[in-house]
């Protein structure tokens, strides 16, 4: 996972326990990578975004999001 200060680096571990499948572990350490946001943080810094792309692509994002809750806020209800 990403600090803010990039100088720390925080490390993901699974402890493999004696007798433990090596399967079992592996999705142990996927499910810690996807709760902690890392893959997703990875796909954003893949590639250089400019500050205006960034506002842009969070502006759409909410727009989104409005629109979904407005829809759903407007269904009638039985």
């Amino acid at each position: 996972m990403f600090s803010p200060n990039p100088r720390t680096v925080i490390l993901l571990e699974v402890i493999v326990q004696d007798g433990e499948n090596l399967e079992r572990a592996l999705r142990k350490f996927k499910r810690k990578v996807q709760r902690s946001g890392l893959y997703s943080e990875l796909r954003k810094r893949r590639f250089y975004e400019k500050p205006s792309a960034q506002r842009k692509r969070k502006k759409e994002a909410a727009i989104r999001r409005e629109r979904r809750r407005q829809r759903k806020d407007d269904k009638p209800r039985h």
